[in-house]
Parts: C-alpha cells; structure tokens; sequence
C-alpha cells in the first residue's frame, strides 16, 4: 500500500500540564497559554481543540466573550493555526455535580443548555462548526439515583435543543464508560450512533473517538473506528494508549499496545478517514518541565512511524493470507513488519 495523504493533528491546551493528579500537588510550573498556542507548530501540529473556557471565561458576558475570543482568533491566525471544535465544559461546574443535561435539578439542567449554546456562539465566532459534547457526569454512582430511560429521553433533547440552535454546526459525541461517573449513559460509540439516528438532524450528529475510552469499555479502538467509518460518522479521533481496564491514562500513542495502535491507523489509513487526528496525551507526573512537550513529540513521532508501515504493507499479500486461511503467516507478516523487517 502507498499512500500519500496527508493527514491534519491537533492536541488541545490541557495536553501541556503542571502533572498534577488526585494523588498529588502540581509538579511542573504553568506554561502561560500564549506560549502554548506558540508550541504548536514547532512541534508539527496543525489545529487547537478548545473547551468553552479555553477561549473565555464561562461567566464573560456578551460583549466580553466577543472581544476575547476576537483576540484569540488573532493568535491562532497569527500561528498558522486552525480551532477543530469547541466542547463546553460542564463537568467542573458545581452546577453540574449531578450532571448537566441528565440532572434532577431543572435548573442546572436549564445551565448546561445554555452553557452549551454559548459554546456553540463562541464556535461560530472563532470558526469551527464543530461541537464536541464529553458526557463526563451524565451517568450515576448508584443506579437508583436517576430514571435510565428518563435521561435517554434528555439527553436527546439536549442533543436537539443544540442542532436547533444553530443550523450549520455539528455535534460530535465522544463517549467514555466511566470516570468520573462509576456507569455512564451512552458509555460507548455505538450507544451515540443510535442516538444520532434519533435526532432532529441525523446527518450533523456523529462521533469522535479516543483510544483509552474504547479500551475502558474492553473493546477494541480499531473496531470502533471501523464501524463508525462504516456509518461515516467518524469526524475526530483523538490517539493516546492504556494500560489496562482503569482510570483514563492517556499514555503516548502506541507506549502499552504497538500492534494496536498500528491497526488503528491501518483502519484510518485504508477507509480514507479525512478527520482531524488528535492526540489527547498526558504526560508523566515524573517529567521535568523543560521535557514537559516531550509526550505529545513522541506520539506524533509514533504516528508517523506507524503510518510509514502501514503504507509498507502489500495489500496482495494479506488477501492471499486471507484467502488460503494462513492466519499463522499473516500474524508472522504482520509482526516481522513491526520489527522492521
């Protein structure tokens, strides 16, 4: 296979962090935001992914939310830099403790709304069209506090009420089966998709998918890519890597599971995905500050790498695999690609 497309990375601010976790105090300084945007491009990356309140303050009025996000549409234009969407970020509110859309609370249900809506204010401004919606705490600790299919019922609303709000935009669900909620609703992509399919407007619903979350569910990221392909519903992907079924870790692309993530970017590769490839990376807790961009460097890498033996792979070779049922030599040509040889 050869290929040469050409594919648009974008990591989001909070990907450069002070390493501060639920066990500890901050470990590196702040890097001041200006100088984050400016890292950007020197580290080869395309696009800035922004929550609501990465662009303003959730609590600016009108006229203060267009003058900053004026200002930092000015500095993404000026860095050659383009916005991959806005999610609204409603999980750290203390309106939202008991979720945003699914709450009990009318009135915190009416704040995530119009929380949302601004958000969406805020992406036609800087120009994106496109709204990620992390359902971070639309779930429960106990399944008795909330009605299931009450809460299916709002969150379809919720999902609605924002295509009503703005006729060009999309929504893009990115779906997580736990933390910081012990079960979610719509825990994987496959619960978003029939939720799109429900909506006012299928065809601007669809999802974003990322690595850790798949694997949290103990399902496979490369299958999940494929079956949202199948429905042309992948519009974002976001690359990291996880140790195992636990808390989200973000570990750089492709550090625990090589061979998974080369089959993830074989599925992107060969159904001509033409989204933007995010790379949501945390770094290590332990890595000093003047290596505190060495992650997200190393992931890219990792998926340059990746895609070189990809595209190095004879497709000929793997259908006469296929055919012949020798699934013993294609794991053996699969592997030997991996080591180089």
């Amino acid at each position: 296979m050869s290929s040469t497309r050409k594919y648009k990375f974008t990591f989001g601010p909070w990907n450069i962090s002070t390493g501060g976790d639920p066990f500890g105090p901050p470990v590196r300084a702040e890097v001041e935001y200006a100088a984050k945007i400016r890292a950007y491009k020197k580290l080869g990356f395309d696009g800035v992914q922004l929550h609501d309140d990465d662009v303003v303050p959730a609590d600016w009025n009108a006229a203060e939310t267009a003058k900053g996000v004026a200002s930092l549409k000015k500095m993404l234009d000026g860095e050659g830099l383009f916005p991959e969407f806005i999610a609204p970020r409603l999980w750290e509110d203390p309106r939202t403790i008991d979720g945003g859309y699914t709450s009990n609370d009318p009135a915190h249900r009416k704040y995530a709304l119009e929380r949302s809506k601004r958000a969406i204010d805020i992406a036609n401004m800087i120009g994106t069209r496109d709204i990620v919606l992390w359902l971070a705490r639309e779930g429960t600790y106990i399944r008795e506090a909330k009605d299931p299919m009450l809460a299916a019922d709002r969150l379809l609303e919720a999902v609605d009420t924002l295509l009503a709000h703005d006729k060009n935009i999309r929504i893009l669900g990115e779906m997580k089966p736990n933390e910081p909620m012990d079960q979610a609703y719509l825990p994987t992509p496959g619960h978003f998709l029939a939720l799109c399919y429900r909506a006012s407007d299928p065809a601007r619903c669809g999802v974003l998918i990322e690595s850790a979350h798949s694997i949290l569910a103990g399902l496979d990221p490369s299958d999940d890519m494929a079956y949202t392909l199948w429905h042309k519903k992948l519009w974002s992907v976001h690359l990291n890597d996880q140790n195992g079924l636990k808390y989200d870790q973000d570990k750089t692309f492709g550090s625990v599971d090589l061979r998974r993530a080369f089959n993830t970017l074989w599925v992107l590769e060969r159904a001509h995905y033409d989204g933007c490839i995010g790379l949501d990376i945390k770094a290590m807790r332990s890595t000093k500050q003047e290596q505190g961009t060495n992650h997200l460097a190393n992931s890219l890498k990792m998926v340059h790498h990746l895609l070189d033996i990809v595209r190095s792979v004879d497709a000929a070779k793997v259908e006469a695999f296929r055919a012949s049922r020798d699934y013993e030599g294609l794991e053996m040509y699969i592997l030997e690609k991996l080591m180089g040889k």
